[in-house]
């Protein structure tokens, strides 16, 4: 090791090869502090020649490496384990947007860029970067990419796959795969950007990527509704696509205990409503025509809405600090969550049709198999993507309700399964959810993605212990 980190620093320099216990120490530890692993360094390169350079270095001394953006993840996917034998290569440095097609609608960047970053040199421009997410200010673009992010805006524009057009790759052989190709039809052999978005670094360390810009709209409205059911959401995204098309651009649900615990955290908060709803559902349109065609589109849909007793009340904000004010109900949910102590996350996905019926079935297990236990039921239903997350009853420490981890994710994943969901819709698999994703998925399917791992990193170092 020591050979090894001699050679890595004659590459970036003393200043750029951490391996203090202070200073790896904020690279070690995952964003909800539930896990700290051991790293031999953190190497902090700031070229994509000097990530093939160092990435060359680790096969020849057989060093682990795993890459780590902004560190936000929530699946133990950015973060070393406890054996202390690899080494944290950090992309932070590699932070330039490197080019803006306005015509073209894109933009190449450094896989480091922060996502929020990404949005503003979009807008200066005159465009729209759409990927949103509660970590924009921290997550990176490498990471957005590694983990196939979603975010609000999913439904109108597509993961974070979806918004990307071409990638730059340094192998686990440390050779440069140049894919950076601003085209939307590209037919010549095996996809090979689709292979590294969302393999979360082990096949491959991502450090550019061409992305999709999209026009601004010329206004944006945001509407905060009540419902009984999550059934009545249900209805009311049918009503809205009917009335609204391709206008609709977000459309969130969040259950009652949710904005209760909002309210209890960050009292300072908008309180839309005088009275408590089981159910709300935050939506959002964008018109590329004028702001009155989007309060007009709104209006009419809302009045539909309420005329068919699909939602009990609503409120429309005719500002953007109200707008930002509503949409910060729906982003303090994670936050909320995280000052009221521990609780077992579930990143899953339905058919947006079968949601309601899941949480009908669900809801009851959890609660027969762990009396009093709290339901943070919260998402993106416009794309069928819910956080189903467990907390303790009162009363129950943090520590033993997480002993019962394993148990809890049987009940809901069972359950998502049976409902022909997915374990994981937009955090990937990381470590955290390793064994989870080799109970459910075919041993088909698991030698398939074996093979691929096994073919571009026969050395096993890249990431190692993540999703396989």
């Amino acid at each position: 090791m020591m050979a090894f980190l001699l050679h890595c620093r004659s590459l970036l320099g003393d200043a750029h090869v951490l391996d203090t216990e202070a200073d790896i120490a904020p690279f070690l530890t995952d964003w909800r502090g539930r896990f700290t692993g051991k790293a031999a360094a953190v190497l902090r390169p700031g070229s994509v020649e000097q990530v093939a350079a160092l990435v060359k270095a680790c096969a020849r001394w057989r060093v682990p490496l795993v890459p780590q953006g902004g560190n936000t993840g929530l699946v133990l996917g950015s973060v070393p384990d406890a054996s202390g034998t690899a080494v944290v290569l950090s992309l932070a440095r590699l932070n330039a947007i490197r080019q803006i097609d306005a015509v073209n609608r894109t933009m190449t960047v450094d896989a480091g860029c922060i996502l929020q970053q990404v949005q503003e040199a979009a807008a200066a421009e005159g465009c729209l970067f759409p990927l949103s997410l509660a970590a924009e200010g921290s997550c990176t673009i490498g990471g957005n990419l590694s983990t196939n992010a979603g975010g609000t805006a999913v439904l109108r524009y597509g993961n974070t796959r979806e918004l990307c057009l071409g990638l730059e790759v340094v192998t686990p052989q440390g050779e440069i795969w140049s894919g950076l190709r601003g085209l939307r039809k590209d037919n010549t052999g095996y996809d090979l950007r689709d292979l590294f978005i969302g393999a979360e670094g082990t096949l491959g360390v991502i450090t550019g990527a061409v992305l999709k810009l999209y026009p601004r709209p010329k206004a944006s409205i945001t509407a905060l509704a009540a419902l009984p059911s999550p059934a009545d959401a249900l209805r009311l995204l049918v009503l809205m696509q009917d009335h609204c098309g391709a206008s609709l651009t977000g459309f969130e649900l969040m259950s009652r205990y949710c904005l209760e615990l909002v309210a209890r955290q960050f009292p300072q908060l908008p309180k839309p409503f005088a009275d408590a709803h089981p159910q709300y559902v935050l939506l959002e349109l964008s018109s590329s025509e004028s702001e009155q065609h989007a309060v007009e589109l709104l209006e009419r849909a809302i009045g539909a809405a309420l005329e068919r007793e699909v939602v009990t009340d609503a409120v429309v904000a005719t500002s953007e600090a109200q707008s930002a004010g509503l949409w910060q109900l729906r982003e303090h949910i994670p936050l909320a969550q995280a000052k009221a102590g521990k609780n077992i996350k579930h990143d899953i996905s339905l058919p947006v049709s079968r949601i309601a019926d899941f949480i009908a079935v669900t809801a009851p297990q959890l609660q027969a198999a762990f009396p009093g236990c709290q339901l943070v039921c919260f998402g993106h239903l416009g794309d069928g993507n819910l956080h189903f997350n467990v907390a303790p009853p009162e009363g129950v420490s943090n520590e033993d309700f997480l002993a019962n981890q394993d148990k809890v994710n049987r009940v809901v994943h069972d359950s998502v399964v049976a409902f022909g969901g997915s374990i994981s819709a937009e955090h990937g698999i990381g470590a955290l959810k390793r064994d989870e994703l080799a109970h459910y998925k075919s041993a088909v399917e698991l030698n398939m993605m074996r093979a691929i791992k096994a073919a571009l990193d026969p050395l096993g170092i890249m990431n190692p212990g993540k999703i396989l």
